[in-house]
């Protein structure tokens, strides 16, 4: 459902901070519902091939042994325009640049341990949301499958 869903990945280290709760209530608070969740350890397979975009680049494998460090937190979350709406949320990359009151701003740590990954485009948002989440797993806010 372009433009109504985007992907969050909650990181290893937010999670490990056991910031995941102050995290989904700042999300909800802006009017985000919550159309899948769960807490999964990514694979090293896994994590190459969702952020393959990035192979080659001087921080790939970083990444990869950064986001297979720890369980991490998946969801989908649903709003109108909720791509554009989440990344103002979240915040720039780097936490020490994201506007004050920003999600990277308050838990990020550095521009790899920033506490969360959004998509960035409502392309990659549909995309990632079938990398996690079988369509029978996705719900509305009335409870019926979102496809």
């Amino acid at each position: 459902m372009p433009g109504k869903i985007t992907l969050a990945i909650i990181k290893p280290n937010a999670v490990a901070r056991q910031d995941t709760g102050a995290i989904i209530k700042m999300i909800c608070e802006t009017g985000f519902s919550i159309a899948a969740l769960k807490m999964i350890r990514l694979s090293v397979e896994q994590a190459s091939c969702f952020y393959a975009v990035h192979q080659g680049k001087p921080f790939y494998d970083g990444l990869v042994r950064f986001m297979t460090s720890g369980p991490v937190i998946v969801a989908v979350f649903q709003k109108e325009d909720a791509v554009e709406s989440f990344r103002k949320l979240i915040g720039n990359t780097d936490p020490v640049k994201a506007d004050p009151g920003t999600i990277r701003a308050l838990f990020g740590e550095t521009i790899q341990s920033n506490a969360i990954h959004g998509s960035d485009c409502d392309e990659n948002a549909v995309r990632e949301a079938g990398f996690f989440f079988a369509n029978s797993e996705r719900f509305d806010t009335t409870g019926e499958f979102l496809e």
